[in-house]
């Protein structure tokens, strides 16, 4: 078992931990509990960034005026 228990992102502090631990993981061989802690870290926070850092589509008549020069 994994001595690291995963916990929810509610906090911009609970954000940048998570971030910082899902670093300590890349570029290391992990072990299964490890890649188990791994995945679920960045599970919750792409969830954290969908839900605090969304992005519209744009509006399809604005980009392609944008595209073709008209502002």
């Amino acid at each position: 078992m994994s001595s690291s228990r995963v916990k929810p992102i509610r906090t911009e502090q609970d954000y940048a931990n998570a971030l910082a631990r899902i670093d300590e993981f890349m570029d290391k061989k992990r072990s299964p509990d490890e890649d188990d802690e791994f995945k679920d870290l960045t599970t919750l926070v792409e969830a954290y960034e969908n839900w605090h850092f969304s992005v519209d589509d744009p509006d399809p008549i604005e980009t392609t005026e944008f595209r073709i020069g008209k502002q």
